[in-house]
């Protein structure tokens, strides 16, 4: 299967996984936003939206943005499953998506939001808006390298300590890595008095579930579409050829 046929295949799926991530936000996440804009209505003497409608912003403009990040995350992903196919031992395409998928979530997704949650309007500072960009990048990249690295040692480790117990040693030292920088990096609170707490526990949550969907439907979807293409090329292999 050539690369060029991944690459496609994943962002093809990417856009159904962006499509997927735009019902769940506008679900789940919609009714959170409008909320803390309503707080932050109420904080201050006018709001402005933007160029853009709050209709326009949470519907075309949800779908687009989320698509688009669908689309380039699945072309990421394709190859990644390219380059990890065959490396973490004797599974099936199906099963490596499946992998990477869940690592892709946990160092993408939740390694950060364990450190630095997503947060909704009226929450942040705009005077800080850098130093906490740059803190939630600085989390995430800990948490790709965290997981690339337990991969990296359950691998090495395999072969003296068996499968399962490989992998526990790897998990347990990219917890360790984590927590250390979970404890380590400063903390940011930005949450004004009088913001309710659930309010932004609705947020968050579809924010993480957001995330869960996008990386669901990648692994799910391209670990089923690879399988399919591979049986359709198994078939026509076994069949004779004529004369």
């Amino acid at each position: 299967m050539s690369a060029r046929t991944l690459l496609v295949r994943g962002m093809i799926v990417g856009a159904a996984a962006g499509v997927a991530a735009f019902l769940f936000a506008y679900l789940f996440g919609e009714g959170p936003i409008n909320d803390a804009i309503a707080f932050e209505e109420a904080q201050a003497a006018g709001h402005e939206h933007g160029p853009f409608s709050r209709t326009v912003q949470s519907t075309l403009g949800l779908a687009t943005a989320s698509i688009v990040y669908g689309v380039a995350l699945g072309g990421l992903f394709a190859i990644a499953v390219a380059v990890t196919l065959g490396r973490i031992g004797r599974i099936s395409a199906r099963a490596t998506a499946g992998i990477v998928a869940l690592a892709g979530f946990v160092g993408v997704a939740l390694v950060p939001f364990l450190k630095y949650p997503a947060n909704p309007p009226a929450t942040g500072n705009a005077d800080t808006l850098q130093q906490r960009t740059g803190l939630y990048f600085l989390m995430l990249v800990i948490g790709v390298a965290a997981v690339i690295g337990a991969i990296v040692v359950s691998r090495s480790l395999q072969p003296r300590l068996g499968t399962w117990n490989a992998t526990i040693a790897g998990v347990l030292g990219a917890v360790v890595v984590v927590g250390a920088a979970i404890a380590l990096l400063p903390a940011v609170n930005e949450v004004p008095d009088g913001f309710a707490p659930v309010l932004l526990w609705r947020f968050r949550l579809a924010s993480l579930g957001t995330q869960a969907v996008t990386w669901a439907t990648l692994g799910l979807l391209f670990g089923y579409l690879t399988e399919r293409s591979e049986r359709a090329a198994a078939v026509v292999r076994a069949q004779p050829v004529a004369a």
